[in-house]
């Protein structure tokens, strides 16, 4: 499997699997406000899933002037996170 790479901002940083990843957009980044509803949340994944959770792809649309290729790629993310990662295990590590 090829590593994970974070796109935050031009980081470019590499990991071997998608749970330091996520750890690292986390803890190495600032914070994202929603522009739908004002939530802050992590950046990355967590941001991706709170818009795509929270919000209807029209509001995200709208929200952030993106377009369907835009939250194709964003679901292509979170849907490859989600069945790679373990989360519990993440929320965790976080929270320890």
């Amino acid at each position: 499997m090829s590593p994970w790479t974070c796109g935050i901002g031009g980081c470019h940083e590499t990991f071997e699997s998608v749970e330091p990843a996520i750890i690292h957009q986390t803890t190495h980044h600032q914070r994202h406000e929603c522009k739908v509803c004002g939530t802050v949340v992590p950046d990355g994944y967590f941001a991706i899933r709170h818009a795509f959770n929270e919000h209807t792809r029209a509001e995200y649309v709208r929200a952030y002037d993106a377009d369907a290729e835009d939250v194709r790629q964003r679901e292509r993310i979170k849907s490859d996170v989600e069945s790679r990662a373990d989360l519990q295990a993440v929320v965790e590590r976080l929270n320890g």
